[in-house]
C-alpha cells in the first residue's frame, strides 16, 4: 500500500490526528489516523476510540505506529475536499463526543433532532424519500424514560445520499463505502449535529451487499419492511420504529436499566407479538429469556 499525508499532525481530544490517502488492493481510500497525543494534545484521552467506530489496524500504522486508531473510507481523489471537511469537524467535536461517552454528559438529542427534521422533512416528503428514527431515540419519542446517546436514522439507498447532502456541514465522516462494527460493510454517513461544544451524533446507512430484506428488518434500506408508528414532534409528524426493536436490542446488550421503561412503552402501544417473535428468532436470547419477556409483556398495563 502507498500512502500520502493530506493533513496533520493535528490535535484534538488528547489525540494526534492525521488524514491520508491510500492506494491498496481495494483501490483508493482515505484514512483517519488517531493516536495518543500526550500532554501536547491536552491528553491523555478519556478512553479508546472503538466506541466511535474506530479500529486498530492489523499491523502498525506508518503514521501512528502500533497504537494508532483508524477510520477508512473508499472514495476517489477528487473527493478529498469533502473528506477534509468531515475530518476537521470530527477532530473539533471529538472532545464533546468523548465527554458524552465517558463522562455521561447528556447528548442534546431534542435540538439535534429538531435540526435534522427541519432540514430534511419537507424535502423528503416532496421527493417521496422514506425515512424514520430508530434506536433508543425512537423509544424516547414514544415516551420511554430512557436517555438516548445518539440518533439513528433509517432511509432508502437514495435517502442516504440525499440526507448527506442536506446535512453536509455537520458530517464527521464522509458519505462513502466503509465498515461499521455491527452491520459490516455499508454505504454510510456519520454527523455531529450541533455546535462544537454540544450536540448529538447522528448516523445513517444501508448495507452494500444487495439482498432481499428479512421480515421487519430495521436497517436493510427497505423502509417498507420496518414496523413504524407516527409520533408528533414540534408541529410535525415523524415516523419511528416500534419499541420492540429497542427492547430486544437492550436485552441482547444486557442494558438491564432500560428494560422496565421499554417494557412499559411496549405495553402502552399494545404488544406486536408478530414483530416480537420475529425479532426473537433472529436474536441471541435464550429460550428462557424469551419466555420470561413474553410473560412480563402479557401483564396488563397499569396507568
Amino acid at each position: 500500500m502507498t500512502s500520502e499525508l493530506l493533513s496533520g499532525p493535528d490535535l484534538g481530544a488528547g489525540f494526534l490526528h492525521q488524514l491520508s490517502i491510500d492506494q491498496g488492493d481495494e483501490g483508493t481510500a482515505f484514512t483517519y489516523h488517531a493516536q495518543d497525543g500526550g500532554l501536547d494534545a491536552g491528553g491523555p484521552p478519556k478512553g479508546p476510540l472503538d466506541v466511535l467506530g474506530f479500529v486498530h489496524p492489523p499491523s502498525p500504522c506508518m503514521f501512528g505506529g502500533p497504537r494508532c486508531w483508524h477510520r477508512r473510507f473508499l472514495l476517489s481523489r477528487p473527493d478529498a475536499p469533502q473528506v477534509r471537511r468531515a475530518y476537521n469537524r470530527n477532530r473539533f467535536v471529538l472532545q464533546t463526543m468523548m465527554d458524552q461517552v465517558y463522562d455521561q454528559v447528556p447528548a442534546k438529542i431534542e435540538p439535534a433532532l429538531q435540526e435534522v427534521v427541519r432540514r430534511i422533512s419537507e424535502r423528503f416528503d416532496a421527493e417521496r424519500i422514506p425515512w424514520f428514527v430508530g434506536g433508543s431515540t425512537a423509544a424516547w419519542l414514544l415516551g420511554a424514560s430512557v436517555v438516548p446517546h445518539d440518533i439513528d436514522l433509517g432511509t432508502s439507498p437514495a435517502g442516504v445520499d440525499r440526507m448527506a447532502d442536506l446535512l453536509a456541514e455537520y458530517l464527521i465522516e464522509p458519505l462513502a463505502p466503509t465498515d461499521w462494527p455491527t452491520p459490516g460493510r455499508v454505504r454510510g454517513v456519520r454527523a455531529f449535529v450541533g455546535t462544537f461544544r454540544e450536540g448529538a451524533r447522528v448516523e445513517w446507512s444501508v448495507p452494500l451487499m444487495s439482498r432481499p430484506s428479512l421480515p421487519f428488518e430495521e436497517w436493510s434500506g427497505n423502509v417498507e419492511a420496518v414496523r413504524l408508528v407516527n409520533v408528533p414532534f414540534f408541529g410535525r409528524t415523524i415516523r419511528v420504529t416500534r419499541p420492540e426493536y429497542a427492547l430486544v436490542r437492550a436485552l441482547e446488550k444486557r442494558q438491564t436499566e432500560r428494560i422496565p421503561a421499554l417494557t412499559k412503552v411496549v405495553r402502552q402501544l399494545r404488544v406486536d407479538f408478530e414483530l416480537l417473535d420475529t425479532l426473537f428468532a433472529r436474536s441471541s436470547l435464550s429460550a428462557s429469556e424469551r419466555t420470561a419477556l413474553r410473560a412480563e409483556l402479557l401483564v396488563p398495563h397499569r396507568v
